[in-house]
C-alpha cells in the first residue's frame, strides 16, 4: 500500500460518518407536522363556535381570552413551520441538527395547541 492511498481511505471513513439518507427525518416530520398543524389551526379557528349559546357574561370572558390565545396559536404554528423548514435547510451540512429540528417541529405544534386550549376560557 502506497502513501497516496492513505488520504482516500480517510475520506471514505469520513463519508461513512454521515447518514446516507439525510432527508428521511425531515420528510417524516413534514408528513406528521403539516396535518397536525392544519388540525390545530382549524380547531383554533372554529373555537368561537363553542360559545354560540353562551350567556353574555360567559361570552365576554371567552372573547377576552380568545384574542390573545389565537395570536399565540398563530405565532406558535408559524414557529413550528420555521423549525420544519430549518430541518430541511440544514439537512446536508448538519444532519444531527436536522434530526433534532425534525423532531422538534411536531412537538412544537402539539405544545402550541395545548397552550391555546389552556389560554381560552371555554364555557
Amino acid at each position: 500500500m502506497s502513501q497516496t492511498d492513505a488520504p482516500n481511505d480517510a475520506l471514505d471513513d469520513e463519508q461513512d460518518e454521515f447518514p446516507r439518507n439525510p432527508w428521511i427525518a425531515p420528510l417524516f416530520s413534514t408528513v406528521i407536522t403539516l396535518p397536525v398543524a392544519f388540525y390545530a389551526l382549524l380547531t383554533s379557528m372554529l373555537m368561537p363556535m363553542a360559545c354560540d349559546s353562551c350567556t353574555e357574561e360567559e361570552g365576554d370572558r371567552f372573547d377576552a381570552s380568545f384574542g390573545p390565545a389565537f395570536a399565540v396559536s398563530c405565532c406558535g404554528l408559524a414557529l413550528s413551520l420555521c423549525v420544519l423548514l430549518a430541518s430541511w435547510v440544514c439537512m446536508r451540512k448538519r444532519p444531527a441538527a436536522s434530526v433534532l429540528l425534525a423532531v422538534a417541529a411536531p412537538i412544537a405544534v402539539v405544545f402550541t395547541w395545548m397552550l391555546f386550549m389552556g389560554l381560552v376560557d371555554t364555557p
